[in-house]
């Protein structure tokens, strides 16, 4: 099994002592270093240590052969598109269970129309931790409302729509919101 442990935690500008700090329980730099290389064989209970310590889905880090890499040709930096110093490639995004996903069909705040938004479906007990991050919340009768979560409290959300001129929303004990994750813009 190839992994892109490696290519994944550089993009996070990580170092192997860091990766291996955040693994639950910790390890060595070595032994992270030895799963990149191959010289040490992953499990799947390494695989997903690795991918919590790296914060994303253990699939992230597994090269499948129908999922073509990408080459990146320049890196974009504050003096403008430079040369990679090495090879390096992305991965196309990945969907996980349960995201759902909007398409934006009108321009409203940052997305513009044609964008394709991936989310991450949460429940009530993360609703805290995706304050001041763009969601949708369902609301009655197959509504929906989409924004800024400025706070979750006692059940309540306050939204801020994106579209200007639009007055905060409070909504009530919604089953779940979606978080969004990755936008998709055709350009």
């Amino acid at each position: 099994m190839m992994t892109r442990i490696r290519d994944v935690r550089r993009a996070k500008g990580l170092t192997l002592a860091e990766v291996a700090m955040r693994c639950r329980p910790p390890t060595t730099a070595q032994t992270i270093g030895r799963l990149e290389t191959g010289m040490r064989t992953v499990s799947m209970g390494w695989l997903n240590r690795i991918a919590d310590a790296l914060e994303v889905d253990a699939a992230e880090l597994v090269t499948l052969p129908e999922r073509a890499d990408i080459d990146v040709v320049a890196l974009l930096g504050a003096d403008g598109p430079e040369v990679p110093t090495q090879p390096l490639s992305i991965a196309p995004p990945n969907p996980a269970a349960g995201q759902a996903a909007v398409r934006v069909d009108a321009s409203q705040g940052e997305y513009r129309a044609g964008d394709l938004l991936w989310l991450d479906r949460v429940g009530p007990d993360q609703f805290i931790r995706s304050v001041n991050r763009d969601v949708l919340a369902p609301r009655p009768v197959g509504r929906f409302a989409f924004g800024r979560l400025l706070a979750a409290e006692h059940g309540k959300l306050h939204i801020l729509p994106m579209a200007a001129g639009q007055r905060q929303l409070v909504i009530t004990d919604p089953a779940w919101i979606g978080v969004v994750r990755t936008i998709i813009r055709p350009v």
